[in-house]
């Protein structure tokens, strides 16, 4: 039974793990699909689009606002500027996208 238990925790470790990195990937996948273009591939906003827009350096934004403040502008958009993305995303999604906005920040 120890074995069993073992080697079922082992898999489980493996499953999550793998699962977190095709995660992380696909947000930034979704990231330099659907934001860099304006946010840049930093996230510094310094792209033609994202200056003309004067969108804000999400690397400095992703530090003083909450997952939840920011989980809901990707999901609602932000004025007139920033397209929703809740159609496109589910919650999950969004989760994982907000978090690779807040790494952004880490480089």
């Amino acid at each position: 039974m120890k074995a069993f238990l073992r080697i079922f925790l082992i898999a489980a470790t493996a499953v999550v793990t793998a699962s977190i990195s095709v995660m992380a990937q696909d947000a930034a996948d979704s990231y330099n699909n659907k934001c860099a273009s304006c946010h840049g591939p930093d996230g510094a906003g310094k792209t033609a689009k994202g200056k003309k827009l004067k969108v804000q350096d999400v690397r400095v934004t992703s530090t003083k606002v909450s997952v939840a403040e920011m989980a809901a502008i990707v999901e609602k958009g932000k004025g007139v500027d920033m397209d929703a993305f809740g159609a496109q995303f589910n919650k999950t999604q969004i989760a994982a996208l907000v978090e690779y906005y807040r790494g952004l920040a880490k480089k």
